[in-house]
Protein backbone atom coordinates (compact mmCIF):
# COMPACT_ATOMS: atom_id res chain seq x y z
CA UNK A 1 0.00 0.00 0.00
CA UNK A 2 2.61 2.25 0.75
CA UNK A 3 4.41 1.81 -2.89
CA UNK A 4 1.07 2.03 -4.45
CA UNK A 5 0.07 5.60 -2.45
CA UNK A 6 3.63 7.21 -3.52
CA UNK A 7 2.97 6.44 -6.91
CA UNK A 8 -0.81 7.53 -6.90
CA UNK A 9 0.70 10.64 -5.08
CA UNK A 10 3.08 11.44 -7.93
CA UNK A 11 0.28 11.68 -10.71
CA UNK A 12 -1.59 13.91 -8.60
CA UNK A 13 1.19 16.17 -8.63
CA UNK A 14 1.97 15.40 -12.11
CA UNK A 15 -1.51 16.04 -13.62
CA UNK A 16 -1.85 18.83 -11.14
CA UNK A 17 -4.76 17.38 -9.38
CA UNK A 18 -6.44 15.82 -12.67
CA UNK A 19 -5.90 12.02 -11.49
CA UNK A 20 -8.81 9.92 -10.23
CA UNK A 21 -8.13 7.02 -7.63
CA UNK A 22 -10.12 4.06 -8.37
CA UNK A 23 -9.98 0.87 -6.19
CA UNK A 24 -11.97 -2.69 -6.59
CA UNK A 25 -11.15 -6.09 -4.63
CA UNK A 26 -10.76 -7.63 -8.63
CA UNK A 27 -12.50 -9.20 -10.97
CA UNK A 28 -10.35 -11.85 -12.70
CA UNK A 29 -10.12 -14.41 -10.25
CA UNK A 30 -7.16 -15.57 -12.02
CA UNK A 31 -5.15 -12.51 -11.68
CA UNK A 32 -5.39 -13.71 -8.32
CA UNK A 33 -4.68 -17.16 -8.38
CA UNK A 34 -1.48 -15.82 -9.85
CA UNK A 35 -0.50 -13.83 -7.21
CA UNK A 36 -1.00 -16.09 -4.69
CA UNK A 37 -4.37 -14.33 -3.39
CA UNK A 38 -6.75 -16.27 -1.72
CA UNK A 39 -10.10 -15.86 -3.79
CA UNK A 40 -11.97 -15.58 -0.32
CA UNK A 41 -9.63 -13.00 0.59
CA UNK A 42 -9.84 -10.04 -2.16
CA UNK A 43 -12.37 -8.20 -0.45
CA UNK A 44 -11.02 -7.66 3.12
CA UNK A 45 -7.65 -6.98 1.70
CA UNK A 46 -9.49 -3.94 -0.42
CA UNK A 47 -10.24 -3.18 2.76
CA UNK A 48 -7.02 -3.29 5.21
CA UNK A 49 -5.42 -1.37 1.93
CA UNK A 50 -8.16 1.07 2.11
CA UNK A 51 -7.35 1.70 5.93
CA UNK A 52 -4.19 2.68 5.19
CA UNK A 53 -4.22 3.88 1.75
CA UNK A 54 -6.90 7.24 2.76
CA UNK A 55 -4.62 8.40 5.76
CA UNK A 56 -1.58 8.13 3.60
CA UNK A 57 -2.29 10.27 0.75
CA UNK A 58 -4.03 12.53 3.26
CA UNK A 59 -0.06 12.85 4.38
CA UNK A 60 -0.71 11.28 7.78
CA UNK A 61 1.84 8.87 9.59
CA UNK A 62 0.51 5.12 9.83
CA UNK A 63 1.02 2.37 11.82
CA UNK A 64 -0.38 -1.04 10.93
CA UNK A 65 -0.17 -4.54 10.59
CA UNK A 66 -1.75 -7.56 8.83
CA UNK A 67 -1.19 -10.77 7.18
CA UNK A 68 0.14 -9.54 4.06
CA UNK A 69 2.13 -6.06 4.58
CA UNK A 70 3.04 -3.86 7.79
CA UNK A 71 4.03 0.14 8.32
CA UNK A 72 5.70 1.73 10.64
CA UNK A 73 5.17 5.39 11.08
CA UNK A 74 4.91 5.63 7.40
CA UNK A 75 4.33 8.37 5.64
CA UNK A 76 4.62 10.14 2.22
CA UNK A 77 7.40 12.22 1.34
CA UNK A 78 5.46 15.29 -0.54
CA UNK A 79 2.42 16.57 0.58
CA UNK A 80 -0.71 15.94 -1.54
CA UNK A 81 -1.60 18.18 -4.19
CA UNK A 82 -5.35 17.70 -3.94
CA UNK A 83 -6.13 18.61 -0.31
CA UNK A 84 -7.68 16.26 1.86
CA UNK A 85 -6.52 13.76 -1.17
CA UNK A 86 -6.79 12.72 -4.52
CA UNK A 87 -10.47 11.68 -5.96
CA UNK A 88 -10.91 8.11 -5.10
CA UNK A 89 -13.70 6.12 -6.01
CA UNK A 90 -14.94 2.51 -5.04
CA UNK A 91 -16.05 -0.09 -7.58
CA UNK A 92 -19.56 -1.37 -6.27
CA UNK A 93 -20.93 -4.69 -8.47
CA UNK A 94 -23.70 -6.55 -7.06
CA UNK A 95 -22.23 -7.58 -3.31
CA UNK A 96 -22.14 -4.30 -0.24
CA UNK A 97 -18.33 -4.76 -0.22
CA UNK A 98 -17.73 -1.54 -2.50
CA UNK A 99 -20.72 0.55 -1.06
CA UNK A 100 -19.61 -0.02 2.85
CA UNK A 101 -15.77 0.75 1.73
CA UNK A 102 -17.05 3.91 0.34
CA UNK A 103 -18.78 5.14 2.70
CA UNK A 104 -16.68 4.06 5.62
CA UNK A 105 -14.12 6.57 4.27
CA UNK A 106 -16.45 9.29 2.96
CA UNK A 107 -15.52 7.84 -0.97
CA UNK A 108 -16.86 7.97 -4.17
CA UNK A 109 -18.95 4.95 -5.58
CA UNK A 110 -18.60 3.21 -8.97
CA UNK A 111 -21.22 0.60 -9.86
CA UNK A 112 -19.72 -1.63 -12.39
CA UNK A 113 -22.54 -3.78 -12.26
CA UNK A 114 -25.38 -4.81 -14.64
CA UNK A 115 -28.09 -2.56 -16.21
CA UNK A 116 -30.25 -5.01 -15.74
CA UNK A 117 -33.49 -4.06 -13.52
CA UNK A 118 -32.18 -6.74 -10.59
CA UNK A 119 -28.74 -4.92 -10.95
CA UNK A 120 -30.11 -1.66 -11.27
CA UNK A 121 -32.05 -2.22 -7.42
CA UNK A 122 -29.19 -3.38 -6.02
CA UNK A 123 -26.86 -0.25 -7.10
CA UNK A 124 -29.44 1.70 -5.46
CA UNK A 125 -29.60 -0.22 -2.55
CA UNK A 126 -25.82 -0.44 -2.77
CA UNK A 127 -26.16 3.76 -2.18
CA UNK A 128 -28.29 3.61 0.77
CA UNK A 129 -25.77 1.38 2.11
CA UNK A 130 -22.83 3.30 1.24
CA UNK A 131 -25.03 6.11 3.27
CA UNK A 132 -25.67 4.22 6.36
CA UNK A 133 -22.40 3.75 6.48
CA UNK A 134 -20.81 7.24 5.91
CA UNK A 135 -22.86 8.18 8.83
CA UNK A 136 -21.83 5.01 11.37
CA UNK A 137 -18.23 6.34 10.66
CA UNK A 138 -18.66 10.21 10.73
CA UNK A 139 -18.16 10.75 7.03
CA UNK A 140 -20.09 12.82 4.00
CA UNK A 141 -20.66 11.51 0.95
CA UNK A 142 -22.64 12.87 -2.16
CA UNK A 143 -24.81 11.31 -4.69
CA UNK A 144 -22.25 13.72 -6.84
CA UNK A 145 -19.36 12.01 -6.78
CA UNK A 146 -21.88 8.12 -7.06
CA UNK A 147 -20.99 7.03 -10.89
CA UNK A 148 -22.95 4.40 -13.02
CA UNK A 149 -21.66 2.78 -15.80
CA UNK A 150 -23.47 1.95 -19.33
CA UNK A 151 -22.38 -0.34 -22.16
CA UNK A 152 -23.95 1.24 -25.23
CA UNK A 153 -23.09 1.93 -28.80
CA UNK A 154 -25.15 3.93 -31.05
CA UNK A 155 -25.10 5.07 -34.72
CA UNK A 156 -27.17 7.13 -36.99
CA UNK A 157 -29.49 3.93 -36.87
CA UNK A 158 -30.62 1.14 -35.39
CA UNK A 159 -30.14 -1.07 -38.15
CA UNK A 160 -26.31 0.93 -38.39
CA UNK A 161 -25.60 0.13 -35.00
CA UNK A 162 -25.98 -3.85 -35.43
CA UNK A 163 -24.23 -4.01 -37.90
CA UNK A 164 -20.88 -2.05 -36.57
CA UNK A 165 -21.00 -4.41 -33.66
CA UNK A 166 -20.77 -7.33 -35.63
CA UNK A 167 -16.91 -6.54 -35.60
CA UNK A 168 -16.15 -7.53 -32.00
CA UNK A 169 -19.35 -8.09 -29.89
CA UNK A 170 -19.15 -12.10 -30.41
CA UNK A 171 -15.88 -11.69 -29.15
CA UNK A 172 -16.01 -9.65 -26.05
CA UNK A 173 -19.39 -11.98 -25.53
CA UNK A 174 -16.87 -14.91 -25.56
CA UNK A 175 -14.77 -13.31 -22.97
CA UNK A 176 -17.42 -12.95 -20.36
CA UNK A 177 -17.91 -16.62 -20.47
CA UNK A 178 -14.69 -18.14 -20.57
CA UNK A 179 -12.67 -15.51 -18.74
CA UNK A 180 -14.85 -13.63 -16.88
CA UNK A 181 -16.93 -15.04 -13.33
CA UNK A 182 -20.10 -13.66 -14.78
CA UNK A 183 -21.47 -14.17 -18.30
CA UNK A 184 -22.94 -11.06 -19.73
CA UNK A 185 -25.58 -13.13 -21.97
CA UNK A 186 -26.27 -16.91 -21.62
CA UNK A 187 -24.60 -19.83 -23.22
CA UNK A 188 -27.76 -20.86 -24.76
CA UNK A 189 -27.91 -17.62 -26.42
CA UNK A 190 -26.27 -18.29 -29.99
CA UNK A 191 -26.70 -16.46 -32.46
CA UNK A 192 -25.10 -12.86 -32.22
CA UNK A 193 -28.72 -11.00 -33.02
CA UNK A 194 -30.16 -13.21 -31.05
CA UNK A 195 -27.35 -12.06 -28.16
CA UNK A 196 -28.13 -8.12 -29.35
CA UNK A 197 -31.79 -8.73 -28.58
CA UNK A 198 -31.41 -10.10 -25.67
CA UNK A 199 -28.90 -7.12 -24.49
CA UNK A 200 -30.82 -4.64 -25.17
CA UNK A 201 -34.26 -6.17 -23.87
CA UNK A 202 -33.05 -6.62 -20.77
CA UNK A 203 -31.43 -3.41 -19.95
CA UNK A 204 -27.66 -4.63 -20.05
CA UNK A 205 -26.90 -2.65 -23.34
CA UNK A 206 -27.87 0.30 -25.59
CA UNK A 207 -27.15 -0.24 -29.12
CA UNK A 208 -29.42 1.91 -31.69
CA UNK A 209 -29.59 5.84 -31.90
CA UNK A 210 -29.04 8.62 -29.77
CA UNK A 211 -32.53 8.61 -28.79
CA UNK A 212 -32.25 5.02 -27.64
CA UNK A 213 -29.03 5.97 -25.64
CA UNK A 214 -31.25 8.86 -23.48
CA UNK A 215 -34.17 6.71 -23.01
CA UNK A 216 -31.68 4.35 -21.47
CA UNK A 217 -29.97 6.74 -19.03
CA UNK A 218 -33.11 8.11 -18.00
CA UNK A 219 -33.96 4.77 -17.18
CA UNK A 220 -30.66 4.51 -15.14
CA UNK A 221 -31.83 8.29 -13.61
CA UNK A 222 -35.52 6.81 -12.90
CA UNK A 223 -33.30 3.52 -11.04
CA UNK A 224 -31.35 5.13 -8.68
CA UNK A 225 -34.27 6.56 -6.54
CA UNK A 226 -32.38 10.15 -6.41
CA UNK A 227 -30.07 10.69 -9.03
CA UNK A 228 -26.07 10.14 -9.41
CA UNK A 229 -23.01 12.17 -10.56
CA UNK A 230 -21.83 10.69 -13.69
CA UNK A 231 -22.52 8.21 -16.65
CA UNK A 232 -19.46 6.09 -17.73
CA UNK A 233 -19.48 4.50 -20.78
CA UNK A 234 -17.55 1.80 -20.95
CA UNK A 235 -15.32 1.37 -23.55
CA UNK A 236 -16.00 -2.37 -25.14
CA UNK A 237 -14.49 -2.29 -28.31
CA UNK A 238 -17.80 -3.38 -30.20
CA UNK A 239 -17.20 -1.97 -33.63
CA UNK A 240 -14.36 -0.82 -35.77
CA UNK A 241 -12.44 2.34 -34.29
CA UNK A 242 -14.07 4.62 -37.03
CA UNK A 243 -17.14 3.55 -35.88
CA UNK A 244 -16.35 3.50 -31.90
CA UNK A 245 -15.51 7.31 -32.67
CA UNK A 246 -18.93 8.13 -34.36
CA UNK A 247 -20.25 6.74 -31.71
CA UNK A 248 -18.95 9.12 -29.28
CA UNK A 249 -19.33 11.94 -31.41
CA UNK A 250 -23.00 11.56 -31.73
CA UNK A 251 -22.85 11.15 -27.51
CA UNK A 252 -20.95 14.29 -27.40
CA UNK A 253 -23.60 16.08 -30.31
CA UNK A 254 -26.68 15.00 -29.23
CA UNK A 255 -27.08 13.13 -25.91
CA UNK A 256 -24.79 14.97 -23.53
CA UNK A 257 -26.46 18.47 -24.22
CA UNK A 258 -29.96 16.68 -24.05
CA UNK A 259 -28.81 16.25 -20.27
CA UNK A 260 -26.59 18.99 -19.73
CA UNK A 261 -29.56 21.60 -20.94
CA UNK A 262 -27.45 23.28 -23.20
CA UNK A 263 -29.48 23.34 -25.90
CA UNK A 264 -32.26 24.82 -24.39
CA UNK A 265 -32.12 28.33 -25.42
CA UNK A 266 -31.58 28.02 -28.56
CA UNK A 267 -33.97 25.52 -29.25
CA UNK A 268 -36.14 27.81 -27.43
CA UNK A 269 -35.44 30.52 -29.59
CA UNK A 270 -35.60 28.48 -33.14
CA UNK A 271 -38.87 27.41 -31.91
CA UNK A 272 -40.18 31.06 -31.42
CA UNK A 273 -38.59 32.49 -35.03
CA UNK A 274 -40.14 29.22 -36.70
CA UNK A 275 -43.83 29.85 -34.85
CA UNK A 276 -43.32 33.33 -36.00
CA UNK A 277 -41.86 33.35 -39.19
CA UNK A 278 -44.56 34.37 -41.21
CA UNK A 279 -45.24 38.07 -39.32
CA UNK A 280 -41.19 38.73 -38.87
CA UNK A 281 -40.30 37.27 -42.23
CA UNK A 282 -42.92 39.41 -43.59
CA UNK A 283 -41.55 42.64 -41.84
CA UNK A 284 -38.23 42.02 -42.77
CA UNK A 285 -39.46 41.87 -46.36
CA UNK A 286 -41.51 45.38 -46.28
CA UNK A 287 -38.50 46.79 -44.66
CA UNK A 288 -36.03 45.81 -47.30
CA UNK A 289 -38.64 47.24 -50.21
CA UNK A 290 -39.17 50.68 -47.78
CA UNK A 291 -35.02 50.98 -48.42
CA UNK A 292 -35.35 50.28 -51.91
CA UNK A 293 -38.06 52.65 -52.56
CA UNK A 294 -36.37 55.41 -50.96
CA UNK A 295 -33.00 54.25 -52.79
CA UNK A 296 -35.29 54.99 -56.43
CA UNK A 297 -36.84 57.83 -54.82
CA UNK A 298 -33.60 59.62 -54.52
CA UNK A 299 -32.22 58.83 -57.28
CA UNK A 300 -34.76 60.50 -59.40
CA UNK A 301 -34.73 63.28 -57.12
Amino acid sequence: PLMVADRMLQLDHMTRGRTMFGVGPGALTADAYKMGIEVADQRRMMNEALDVLVPLLRGEVVNAETDWFQLRDAQLQMRPYTRPHMEMAVASARSPVGARAAGRHGLGMLCVGTTTDDGLAAHANNWVICEEEARKFGQSVSRENWRVVAMMHIAETRDQAREDVKFGLARWLDYFREVTTFPIVPEDVGKLDDAVDFMIDNGIATIGTPDDAIESIERLWDASRGGFGAIMSFAHNWAEWARTQRSYELLARYVMPHFQDSLAIRQTSYDYSAENHALLAGEARTAVQSEIDRYNQERQA
